[in-house]
């Protein structure tokens, strides 16, 4: 079991150890099992958010069929949620060792989620039509919360960003 030493920030859930809070990072954290992992689970959960908007709206697999048929789509899908679960777990696990990289990491999801605005808004044109936003952009809101939620289980996501911002504060 690995162990971080973060100084006290008003962590109350971390026990207090001369100043200092100690957060426990249980178990072997590896970036790429675990952004595996996490990037299945969180592109699982788009693609039934996808099938869903598509059943409701009466035009099933709609999104699939527009964005390279249901094959391609799910392949590459997969593909690009696994590179970026690989990439936020690696983020994490390199904010448990400099906390300033908690900042990019939501700096960069911020960023991240802006940028498929963008996309929504160029897909509602090209065939998706008005419920484009309720598709692309509702299903990477829903693959944010699960993506939030899934690595909150595992990691002190809320003590690393308050430490780094503690930090940052402090210079």
């Amino acid at each position: 079991m690995r162990r971080l030493a973060i100084p006290a920030l008003a962590a109350g859930a971390y026990s207090r150890v001369r100043g200092r809070a100690i957060v426990s990072l249980a178990g072997n954290h590896d970036s790429l099992r675990e952004g595996t992992t996490l990037g299945i689970i969180v592109a699982t959960a788009i693609w039934v958010w996808l099938a869903v908007v598509d059943a409701v709206a009466g035009q099933p697999f709609h999104t699939f069929a527009t964005l390279g048929g249901i094959v391609v789509f799910t392949i590459v899908h997969y593909l690009l949620n696994i590179v970026y679960g690989v990439v936020i777990v690696s983020a994490v696990h390199g904010a448990a060792r400099e906390p300033s990289v908690a900042l990019a990491l939501v700096f960069g999801l911020v960023t991240f989620e802006i940028a498929l605005a963008m996309l929504t808004v160029l897909l509602s044109h090209l065939g998706l039509g008005e419920l484009a936003w309720v598709r692309i952009f509702g299903g990477s809101l829903v693959g944010a919360a699960v993506a939030l939620f899934v690595l909150s289980r595992r990691h002190p996501l809320a003590a690393q960003l308050r430490h780094a911002d503690h930090r940052h504060d402090a210079t």
